[in-house]
Parts: structure tokens; sequence; C-alpha cells
């Protein structure tokens, strides 16, 4: 795995993929350089690197967090190891010092503690962990000093670096190489030089012939390529592939020669039969002719082979493996004090997948068209437990994370019966639909079987654009559903939406008051409202008059293809757009998931001209209401 997925737990692509070749007598191992990077800047001798690099900066071109990290110095040397260990889980007992804040070099990033400054006790984080707790208390903390540490990295070093993403922008829809291309022709920088330096020790190590680089996101194409190019610099003989999430959605198209420089296959959707193939091709075994699913480069042109196989069977793709992995150093991090957020960044989960694809598969939102969504399988209860068990066997970890894009009903059932028939203990959560099907009593047997939190899609929560969407739903049913899941002791978490084509202002003042209903009624714990995009993939991008929107034209591509800009002449009062009302969405939530504002009328969110903004059409008990219908 490339730079940069997340910290607290291995991207599930290569566990996926090692447990499938092993299964198939191929050797394969697998490393996380993504986490090998940052564990290698965040320590104290990273920390002498990189304030060498922030004093060879000008003086008059060092942002405040590069000056506060020079200033003080000494302490972040003397303190970064020991948060390290702290946050892998290896000095518990360090919290206790650092959630007295003395500990810790406080940067710009604590700034963010004042706006719970609690004027009656003193404490600004009081109100999210009491006189207890403490270990969470400092997880936070400690978290705020890496992400100063982030800011410092960003200021001297590479303004594109993020720990969860790496130079997006570079990849992200990008019609053509150039961007990449320039990038990777400029001297390496520290992260660059580091990254080449783990690369070259895994070489050594493993001294592979063939090497897959996984890029699940769009903030990891860099880091893959940095990579790529170190392996072509030093092991020029070695083959590499390049695959993953950012390549199946974004690079369809591919007709760039030049990322052949870089790489020797790219390959599409499910990884198993590409691969194979692959592998089967470099042993002789089969022509280049009959290599499936994947992109190569003959006389300065893109081909893409595409021999007709068909895929693995969702059954018989093999346990995922984490062998190989540092399980143990991935670092649990509390960036938001949200007890639904925290599991996407605290604790190492095993993640593991229901069934392939997405049983709904008609949200005009969602790449419908792709495999990913579009190749529904799935397997025997039985064969999901039995994998269970095994990774447990081999993690020791009992927390599972499955990373369905929508877990059907019915297989979630079957999966928590057999669970509770064989007496596996296990922790887990996953994304659904709010479908009726998900009732009081299945909520019930879930949360027996180990389920303590679901995510799932209420949208723009406006039934007239649910409809539109084909979202299957209704927002009085997600109501009832999600109340029922909260009943049962499960954390629930609705992904929002808005700028949704023909959504008006009267929609999203509406949306944000059924949302307030919800949390006000216990139905969720949290939520995130993000704008809309259209995607080629998508129906919208695919159909958009049928969405009253006309898409922009794109220019010519060659490489990345994914977002599409649209037109919606949807009227909206004068100085009103929804980056104006994402503004308030937002605002509105965050403070909804502290309890804060439940109370007060929704228009106080939107910062609009007096007399705007339209009173809710929503009634103000109309998810109670909904809750006490049957």
């Amino acid at each position: 795995s490339p730079p940069m997925t997340q910290l607290n737990t291995p991207h599930p692509c290569t566990a996926y993929l090692t447990g499938f070749l092993r299964s198939r007598g191929v050797d394969a191992v697998q490393g996380d350089l993504a986490l090998a990077v940052v564990l290698r800047l965040m320590s104290s001798a990273g920390l002498v690197q990189l304030r060498q690099a922030a004093l060879a900066q000008a003086e008059e071109e060092r942002s405040g967090p590069v000056n506060f990290f020079l200033d003080h110095f000494a302490r972040y040397e003397q303190t970064i190891d020991p948060v390290i260990a702290f946050l892998q889980g290896r000095d518990s007992t360090l919290a206790h010092r650092m959630a007295a804040r003395g500990f810790l070099p406080e940067g710009p990033r604590f700034a963010a503690l004042d706006a719970y400054d609690d004027e009656e006790t003193g404490d600004p984080l009081g109100w999210a962990f009491g006189a207890l707790g403490s270990t969470d208390r400092a997880r936070h903390l400690a978290t705020l000093y890496l992400n100063d540490l982030a800011d410092v990295l960003q200021g001297a070093v590479d303004e594109r670096f993020e720990f969860v993403r790496y130079a997006e922008s570079l990849a992200a829809a990008q019609p053509t190489f150039d961007p990449l291309a320039q990038a990777l022709a400029e001297a390496p920088n520290l992260v660059d030089q580091t990254l080449a330096e783990l690369t070259q020790a895994a070489m050594a190590e493993h001294q592979p012939q063939l090497v897959l680089l996984s890029v699940p996101f769009p903030g990891s194409v860099y880091g893959a390529l940095r990579i790529a190019q170190t392996i072509r610099q030093h092991h020029p003989q070695v083959r590499i592939a390049l695959g993953g999430g950012f390549v199946n959605t974004e690079l369809r198209e591919l007709a760039e020669p030049r990322l052949f420089d870089f790489v020797d296959f790219v390959t599409l959707d499910g990884g198993e039969r590409p691969v194979l193939s692959l592998i089967e091709h470099l042993q002789g075994q089969r022509s280049r002719e009959r290599l499936v699913r994947t992109f190569v480069r003959e006389d300065d042109r893109v081909r893409l082979l595409n021999w007709p196989e068909p895929d693995i069977p969702f059954e018989d793709v093999g346990t995922p493996t984490w062998d190989g992995l540092p399980i143990h150093n991935y670092l649990s991090l509390l960036d938001m004090l949200n007890p639904m957020h925290r599991l996407w960044s605290d604790g190492r989960w095993n993640k593991l997948t229901v069934a392939h694809g997405c049983y709904w598969k008609k949200c005009s939102f969602c790449d419908v068209s792709l495999d990913y969504i579009g190749r529904y399988e799935t397997a025997q209860a039985s064969t999901l437990v039995d994998r269970i068990e095994r990774i447990v066997a081999e993690t020791g970890q009992t927390g599972f994370h499955f990373v369905d894009e929508a877990a059907p009903p019915k297989m979630l059932k079957a999966l928590a019966e057999e669970l509770l028939r064989r007496r596996v203990q296990i922790s887990w959560w996953g994304n659904i639909r709010f479908e009726k099907t998900f009732t009081p009593e299945l909520s019930e047997l879930l949360a027996e079987s180990g389920c303590i939190a679901m995510s799932g899609g209420l949208e723009v929560a406006s039934d007239r654009l649910l409809a539109l969407m084909q979202k299957g739903v209704t927002v009085d049913q997600v109501a009832r559903v999600t109340r029922g899941m909260a009943d049962a002791g499960i954390l629930v978490h609705a992904y929002l939406m808005y700028g949704f084509p023909t959504q008006t202002l009267q929609d999203t003042v509406d949306a944000l008051e059924y949302v307030r209903q919800l949390f006000e009624n216990g139905c969720i714990h949290s939520g995130f409202f993000h704008r809309f995009v259209c995607t080629v993939h998508s129906p919208v991008g695919q159909n958009p008059e049928a969405y009253g929107v006309q898409l922009l034209p794109l220019p010519s591509v060659t490489f990345a293809k994914n977002d599409v800009g649209f037109i919606d002449p949807t009227p909206m009062p004068k100085g009103v757009d929804h980056d104006v009302l994402g503004q308030g969405l937002k605002k509105a939530i965050y403070n909804f998931m502290h309890g804060v504002g439940l109370d007060q009328d929704v228009r106080e969110w939107f910062e609009l001209p007096r007399g705007i903004c339209p009173k809710p059409t929503v009634r103000r008990d109309r998810i109670g209401r909904a809750l006490n219908t049957p």
C-alpha cells in the first residue's frame, strides 16, 4: 500500500489479494509503506530531518506551525517517540501525563479546544471525557499534536502532504498526466526520500519478481508512482502492476503512454482474475493476448487486453491475511469527538466484505455501471464465519469493519445467526441501506451478534429527491429503522448530501429540519453532509436530462476521468448557492452531534440575508409522529 490511506488500520486491498494468491499457491507477501513513511517521519530522528528542512526555508516564508515547531523543537524531539508508542497501545500509562496538558507542546491545532471552553470548570474537554476519560482525552490531544506536525511537513517540505491523502489533486479527475509527470520529475523532497529508502529496504528483503501497487484513492497515486520510480531505477528487471479503486473508477479510458514509464501493467476491477492471469503470463503459461482487463503499452500507444474469462466467484476468493503487516504498529487516533466518527480512525479493524457489489444498485448518484457496484455476489454465512474465525486466530483481534457498499439485510441476518450459533464473539460495524427489512427485531439480533454501529445514506432527507435518486427509502422509514437500531444499542451514522439536481433552498431547509428531528428523537448519533458530485459512471452522468441538468463538456481526456461538472437551472435567490448552504449544514450537524442547538429554528444556521431563508414546511413533530406510526 503506497502513501496515503489511513493510519489506524491497513487498507484491505493487499490483505485480500495476498490471501487469494496464497490460496492459489503463489508466494505472495505484502507491505504497508504508507504507515512506514509516517512512522519514519514521526520519530525523533525524523523530526531532526524535518527541522533541517524547516531551517532551510527563508524566515519570511515560514508558516505559523513551522515557526512554532522550531521554537519548541526540543520538546517535540523528546515527546514524539513516547506519543507514537502511546498511540500504538504500547504505553498506556502515558495518558495521565498527556491528559494533564503539561506534557505535549501545544501548537496551532490546539486552538480548536477553545471552542469548548467551559467557564465554570476551566476544562474544555470535560464535557467529552468527564473525570475518568484520561486515555481518550490523551488520544485526542496526541492526535492534535500529530496534526500540528503534519502542518509542519506541509509548510516546510511538501504543501500537498496529509496523513490520509498525499498529493491528491495531482490525480483526482486529472484529464492529463502532466501534473503527475511534472511532480515526479522534481527533485525528491524529504517525504520522497524516505519513501525511496523504505522501498529499497522492502525490495532487498523480499526480492520480488512482480510488484503490485494498489491505489484505492487519488491520494495514493503519487506515492505509488514514486515507489515505482525507485524500483525502475534500481531494479529494472522487476515487473510492476498498478490497480485498485482509483484505477477502477478513473482510468477506465486510459490512453496515456507516459504512465507506463513507471509501471508495466494497469489492471481493472476485481484484482483476482487479472493478477492471476498476469502471473501465468510472466511464468510463460499464458500469452500476452490472453491477459484479462489489463492495459499495456505497445508502440507508444495504450492497449486494453481483455481475454473473456469469468471472475473468481466471491465464495472462492479465500480469506484475507494480514500476515506481513505490522498490525501492532498502527496508530489509534481520535480526531473528532464523536463516538461514531472515531470508529474510522481509532482502533485496528479487520476489514471484510459480506458480499461483492451492491444488491440494490439503483441509486442515481452511484457508480452503478462499474464492477464494484454492479457485480453482486454473496457467500454462504458459514463461509464468512469461517473467514472471521481464521482472521481472529491470525491477528488476535476481534473487531471487524464490513466494508460493503450496502450490506444486504438477508446476509447480515444469516451472518448474525451463524455467529451466535457458533458462539463467536466479535464486535462489528458496517454500511447499509436504511430499508424497512431492518426491523427492530433484526436490529436486536444484529446487536446480539456483536454489531456496534451502522452507517447508511439518508442523502438529501427529502422524499421527492429520494424518489428522484431512486434511493428506495423514505424519510419516515429511515426514522423508524434508525430508531430501532439506536434502541438496540447500535450507534447510527447518516450520510447526507446537498446540491443534488433540482434541490431548492426550501428542500435544503426542510432537510435540515428532518435531520434535527432525527437527532432530537435519538434516531441517529452522527452524520456528515457532503456536496453531490456527478460522476461519468452514475445514472445522473449518463442520463442528465432525466435529472434536469446539463453536463459541462469535459476536456480531452487521456488519463483520469470521473467527476463532471453540470449546470442545474433550478432557481435560487440572489446570493444563495449550494456552497453557502453547505456551510450552514455542516455547522448545524457538527453542533447536533454534540447535542447543541437541537431546540432552535434551523434557519438560524444559514447565514443568509434577512427574509431570504424560508420557514421549514416540515412539522416540528414530523419524526416523532412517524415513530409512533406502525
